[in-house]
């Protein structure tokens, strides 16, 4: 399973190209595991980071049964559990 993160500090947001593409509103109403968002960071990670944000995807294996995406300071880590243990990335 991919999911979105941002990885430096500031905090998750997308641009104004990404909202004017997925037709969202805001930065609040992004689904990190989107298909449509991922294709987009794929194909053109230049134009996908918000301000002081710079989005990577990560992935995770889809046996995951849950997933919590921590922030410090703005740089996301995504804790996962599989068989009861968990992992980060």
């Amino acid at each position: 399973m991919k999911i979105v993160l941002n990885k430096d500090y500031g905090g998750f947001s997308v641009s104004d190209y990404v909202r004017d593409a997925l037709d969202l509103e805001d930065n609040y109403s992004v689904d990190r595991k989107d298909p449509r968002l991922i294709k987009l960071i794929e194909d053109f990670p230049d134009r996908c980071d918000g301000t002081f944000a710079t989005l990577r995807i990560v992935e995770i294996p889809d046996e995951a049964t849950d997933y919590y995406i921590m922030d410090y300071d703005g740089i996301e880590t995504i804790i996962y559990v599989i068989n009861g243990k968990l992992y980060f990335k």
